[in-house]
This record gives structure tokens, C-alpha cells and sequence, in this order.
């Protein structure tokens, strides 16, 4: 068994079952296509978030690699920033672990803060120079890290993303008619934009052994889809 793995899917099933509780299982239009052996997306939608995504793709016996990205946009009159979290791993080690609170309408938003203050105080973050997409839409608290395999440290990524999520969770609901709705909708469809430039998403995808013209229409529509 892989210590590194069971960590990651015990993440997994937290944030579907925190999404189950507070929100609603919905079926987007075209998401179908991209539910396949290995690969899983499911969609769930609150009176606090429009749109929280689970993507997994399950390669371990294929490829050796694990990965997941989730990702929730509050609703439109809600300021709160948008949590990501994405992280790829072999059997023996995560070699990518990314975990942001985005702005939308504030770069100092309480819930940001707090979000920082938290990570702050984690020995494994790697401080790293980013690049240009990312630094249009990252808060500087963002926790990046690689080549994570120690227990403690595998120890202290579950609780992060456990307790991240909870909060975030928790903390929305005080955010909701907080904002002007357009002004959200241009913030949230400006973090997709950029999420599109990471050239790092489609590579990864296709390694993983997916189809390229299934990853290209699954990142445009499905993984970042616009809002009209």
C-alpha cells in the first residue's frame, strides 16, 4: 500500500463528502465525456459557491501517478476568494502540491489573511517565482511544494487540506450579497483566463495517458469554463 496515495484519496473523499453536505450534485452539459475509466468529475453547487469541481485522475496503475485538482467559485454576489487545489503524486512521493485562496474582488480579503496566516507557518512551502499567469491570479500565500514524502509532512498536507476546506466552507456564508455581481463575474472569468496559460495543465493531462483533443475541449469548457 502507498502511504502517499491513501493520504490523497482520504483528501478526496473529505471534499466530497463536504461538498455533498452543503451543496448539490449537479450534471453539467458535455462533463460525460470526460467521465472514464481513471479519469472522475463531478460537480456540486451551493446558495454560497456556483461551481465546486473535483477532477481525479486515476493512473496509478497505468502510469504510476495520481492527480486531482478542485476548485470552488463562490456565487456571484459572494466576495470571497476562489480555493484551488491541485496536486500530482507517484507511489512514493508528491511531487506537486499547489494550494491558493485567489482573489476575487480583494487581494486583502479576511478570508486571504487568514489563509495566510495559517500557511505561514508551514516548514515545507517553497517559496518560488512564479510566472506571469500565475502571478495575475495567485495570492501570495500560495502553498507550492515538491518531493513531499516524510510522514509528518504527509501528516501536515491532510490537515491542511482538511481543515482548509472546512473553513473555507464555514467562512462563506458570511461573505454572500457582499458583492457587486459583475464585478465578481469579470474576477472569477479573469482566473480562468489565466488558469488557461499554465502550460504545465495540458502536458500533465496527456502524460497521464488522456486523449490531447479531449484535454484541450476539457480545459476550455469544462475545467475553467467561462461564465456568459
Amino acid at each position: 500500500m502507498s502511504k502517499v496515495w491513501d493520504t490523497l484519496v482520504e483528501i478526496q473523499w473529505h471534499l466530497v463528502e463536504c461538498f455533498s453536505d452543503t451543496g448539490t450534485e449537479v450534471q453539467e452539459p458535455g462533463m460525460d465525456r470526460f467521465n472514464q475509466p481513471g479519469w472522475v468529475n463531478r460537480v456540486w453547487a451551493s446558495k454560497d459557491y456556483r461551481r465546486a469541481h473535483i477532477d481525479v485522475v486515476d493512473a496509478r496503475n497505468t502510469k504510476g501517478l495520481w492527480m486531482m485538482h478542485c476548485c470552488i467559485f463562490p456565487q456571484l454576489h459572494n466576495s470571497a476568494p476562489i480555493f484551488g487545489l491541485d496536486v500530482i503524486a507517484g507511489e512514493k512521493k508528491i511531487t506537486g502540491f499547489f494550494h491558493d485562496y485567489s482573489r476575487t474582488v480583494s487581494e486583502n480579503h479576511p478570508m486571504i489573511e487568514a489563509f495566510g496566516d495559517v500557511v505561514s507557518t508551514l516548514e515545507w512551502r517553497k517559496e518560488r517565482e512564479l510566472p506571469d499567469w500565475a502571478q495575475a491570479i495567485f495570492s501570495p500565500h500560495m502553498v507550492a511544494a515538491g518531493n513531499v514524502s516524510k510522514p509528518d509532512e504527509l501528516s501536515q498536507i491532510t490537515d491542511l487540506s482538511l481543515q482548509s476546506v472546512n473553513a473555507y466552507l464555514e467562512d462563506i456564508k458570511i461573505f454572500n450579497n457582499k458583492a457587486d455581481e459583475q464585478e465578481v463575474k469579470s474576477a472569477q472569468n479573469r482566473y480562468a483566463y489565466y488558469q488557461k496559460q499554465n502550460p504545465h495543465t495540458p502536458r500533465t493531462m496527456t502524460a497521464l495517458g488522456l486523449d490531447d483533443e479531449d484535454v484541450r475541449v476539457f480545459i476550455e469548457d469544462c475545467l475553467f469554463p467561462n461564465i456568459d
